[in-house]
């Protein structure tokens, strides 16, 4: 996940998920001593930090504004702009080949973003903010979170971004909605159960990822008043005045397994609704009560459409390219330069 410019489509300011935090750094190793007696070599020079990649020409050409949380408003070229946008939403220690997929979707969701011109009014053209169009982290942000590995995976990043120069995925010759998240309960999702809209490139698909993946399954659990309070608050007019464990009911699921609709005291709410209301990580989960207290089992992370991260790291691990990465996720999506 988690994407300029909105389209007036239904998916609004959804489609994005949560940035991804980076992965931590290893442990560091105690130096080893040398053996009393014996010679020891001198240790090998440290070598110099790589070069980082300037992105290529097309990127380079393109200038974007972008609207800081702060309010502030920089223009950038479209090669610095998905740079931080690679290094806010993907772990900068996954696979090259998975990082050059998200660079991709990088671009072609800015593109997508660019033509709708939803933050004309406050003189930018894309905002940092995920919910809305895509995370944001600059260089010397990216350099403190990710300390020793700073210069490794900035050359790495600047490296996805430059080799995948003006790639955008496209169907019927205009850039497509290439949302993504996280990680799958095994398979992606349609965009018509979470979002009510089909669109032909964002349909269910396998995907390999699994316990590998940190937090993979979660657990949430709250109270019977922590439900009614929540229930209340969202003014779903449920009755829950019954015993607690005759509360959800008649729950269905999509193709992918995700919760599609249940019931809460008798009013209905899709399996999105649910995840937000009681702020689950994914809408594939099981609910259980006892003794009034509810335990709801989550498995993945994110809305579930379009590409999901650790399963394009899972793919790359397993030697797919960028490009196959895009066509398993991306259903009919076609590359060209531009768009």
């Amino acid at each position: 996940m988690r994407a300029p410019f909105l389209t007036g489509l239904a998916l609004g300011a959804a489609l994005l998920l949560l940035p991804l935090a980076a992965l931590g750094d290893p442990p560091g190793r105690a130096p080893v001593q040398p053996t009393p007696g014996l010679l020891t070599l001198p240790a090998s020079p440290t070598p110099a930090p790589q070069p980082v990649p300037s992105p290529g020409q097309w990127d380079a050409a393109q200038t974007l504004r972008l609207l800081n949380r702060d309010g502030q408003v920089d223009e950038l070229t479209m090669g610095d702009y998905l740079w931080g946008v690679v290094a806010a939403e993907m772990p900068a220690a996954f696979e090259p080949e998975a990082l050059r997929a998200q660079a991709v979707c990088a671009r072609t969701y800015s593109l997508w973003k660019l033509r709708a011109k939803s933050h004309q009014e406050e003189g930018a053209d894309i905002c940092a903010d995920s919910t809305c169009c895509q995370a944001y982290l600059s260089q010397d942000d990216a350099a403190q979170r990710w300390g020793g590995d700073a210069d490794a995976y900035t050359a790495k990043i600047a490296a996805a971004v430059a080799d995948t120069d003006g790639q955008v995925l496209t169907y019927e010759g205009g850039p497509i909605q290439a949302v993504f998240f996280s990680s799958a309960s095994g398979a992606t999702e349609d965009a018509a159960a979470v979002w009510g809209k089909s669109l032909p490139y964002l349909v269910s698909v396998d995907s390999p990822e699994g316990d590998e993946v940190p937090n993979y399954r979660s657990t949430v659990t709250l109270t019977a008043e922590q439900v009614k309070k929540a229930a209340g608050e969202a003014g779903l007019g449920a009755d829950l005045s019954g015993e607690p464990s005759t509360w959800f009911a008649n729950l269905t699921r999509t193709a992918s397994g995700r919760v599609a609709s249940l019931e809460l005291g008798g009013a209905e709410l899709s399996g999105g609704a649910a995840r937000s209301l009681f702020a689950l990580r994914s809408a594939c989960f099981d609910v259980s009560e006892q003794d009034g207290v509810f335990t709801f089992s989550v498995t993945g992370y994110g809305h579930g459409v379009g590409m999901s991260q650790y399963g394009a790291n899972a793919m790359a691990k397993a030697g797919s390219g960028w490009r196959d990465i895009l066509a398993h996720y991306y259903t009919g999506a076609e590359l060209q330069t531009g768009a």
